[in-house]
């Protein structure tokens, strides 16, 4: 594989000390040792690849999933486990631009349809997941910042005013917030093996250990290879994300770019801790800066905090953004200064040069999809392209926006792409000052 951060960051270290980890055990995939065909390979076993799995298995198509480490390893098993509204980074006004407003309604309600999809999906497979919040608040960092809410407020959601966040139990240091009504959390790991789960009782196989390390065109469609086996399948879907490889297919380098999060949560708070920052509210939550943070207290009162990572991948860096991030969460959350932090991790999200999402067919190799891009927001959107990828296989409609289904350009500088990367955090870092 080729990817364009240090080995260090597709290895244990990020994700040790993992909280998820300890709420649900790690189903045993087999690893791929033989020979197989499939009509459908699917590469990676996130939330992507496993809601494909899921509704082509539901459609009797046969099909089997590759995961490169053990499942729930990458992104989809060590996020914040918001299911929201997101994964573009553009503005409503920066869409409508660029793509005019019916494309730009029609993203808005597959952000929507994403988040009930989740739902529907929770529900129908009976996974206990721990959902809780009643959609998602965002916090105002700043006076400016509740300015620009104010302004852009959908008529949908609720307001509040800076004296209203303690009575309603969203106590620290903002300038007030807004409400969107439409989202939940949960715990991701529940989430994504309560998907296998019911993807395997379809049909699906789904393997662990079991990395893909050359695709190659057939004469009547693909041969996969892995370490210990091949795989011939009529299609193939690319699913990795952030956990992408330059060359698998070499059309993805440099059309997505690898971002660090890190995550921290806390030992069970209790009453009394919790009326002293006045945050009681289980509502999950974000503040409004570009390098944002977000936060969550979980039904078993611990507090989950995250932030935007390092943009460098070692042992002392990761060392140095995970005291950052616990040093952000003591600035914002002043009365918790001496709670212990029990855990703490880091992972990737993936961002798309032109900022949103991708899902469609990969250029020059029929039979090929992809999808990716969610710029931190794959729990909701990951499950929906998943979903798109297996009606683009099925040849059904699969409604995908405009946005969406526009093929991503090429950051410049191609594997060293990252260079990107510190002066873009500079300028978001002033701008939120």
């Amino acid at each position: 594989m080729r990817r364009i951060f240090p080995d260090y960051a597709y290895g244990p270290a990020p994700r040790a000390g993992c909280w998820w980890d300890e709420t649900i055990a790690t189903p045993a995939w087999p690893k791929l040792e033989d020979d197989i065909s499939v009509d459908v390979a699917v590469i990676g076993g996130g939330f992507t690849g496993l809601s494909a799995a899921l509704h082509l298995s539901e459609a009797g198509v046969s099909v089997a999933v590759f995961e490169a480490e053990t499942p729930g390893w990458g992104a989809s098993g060590r996020n914040g486990g918001f299911c929201c509204l997101g994964g573009s980074k553009l503005s409503k006004a920066g869409l409508t631009r660029r793509y005019g407003q019916m494309a730009t309604q029609a993203y808005y309600q597959a952000e929507e349809d994403a988040v009930s999809l989740v739902a529907d999906l929770l529900r129908d497979n009976q996974i206990d997941a721990e959902t809780h919040s009643k959609g998602e608040t965002q916090l105002a960092h700043s006076r400016r910042a509740m300015e620009r809410l104010r302004r852009s407020a959908d008529p949908a959601g609720q307001l509040h005013e800076i004296g209203e966040l303690r009575s309603l139990g969203l106590g620290g240091a903002f300038f007030g917030g807004y409400t969107t009504p439409i989202g939940f959390a949960l715990n991701p790991r529940k989430y994504l093996f309560g998907l296998a789960g019911a993807a395997q009782a379809k049909g699906a196989t789904l393997f662990q250990n079991s990395p893909i390390t050359q695709i190659k065109q057939a004469t009547s469609g693909f041969v996969l290879t892995s370490p210990a086996g091949h795989v011939r399948a009529s299609n193939v879907l690319v699913c990795t994300n952030g956990y992408s490889s330059e060359d698998l297919p070499p059309w993805l380098a440099a059309r997505y770019m690898p971002a660090q999060s890190t995550v921290l949560v806390t030992r069970p708070l209790t009453d009394v801790e919790l009326q002293a920052q006045g945050w009681t509210s289980d509502q999950m939550a974000y503040d409004t800066r570009n390098l944002l943070h977000y936060f969550r207290l979980m039904p078993n009162r611990r507090f989950l905090f995250g932030t935007r990572g390092g943009l460098l991948s070692s042992p002392g860096a990761e060392a140095r953004i995970r005291q950052k991030a616990f040093g952000d969460f003591r600035r914002m959350f002043p009365a918790w200064d001496t709670i212990d932090v029990t855990h703490k991790w880091s992972g990737m999200v993936c961002l798309a040069r032109n900022l949103v999402p991708f899902v469609g067919p990969v250029p020059e190799h029929p039979g090929m999809y992809a999808g990716f891009a969610y710029h931190g927001n794959g729990v909701a959107m990951g499950t929906y392209c998943g979903r798109a990828l297996a009606r683009l296989v099925l040849g059904q409609s699969a409604d995908i926006p405009s946005p969406i289904a526009g093929a991503p350009g090429r950051f410049p500088f191609g594997r060293w792409r990252r260079a990107v990367m510190p002066p873009a955090y500079a300028y978001l870092g002033l701008a939120d000052l």
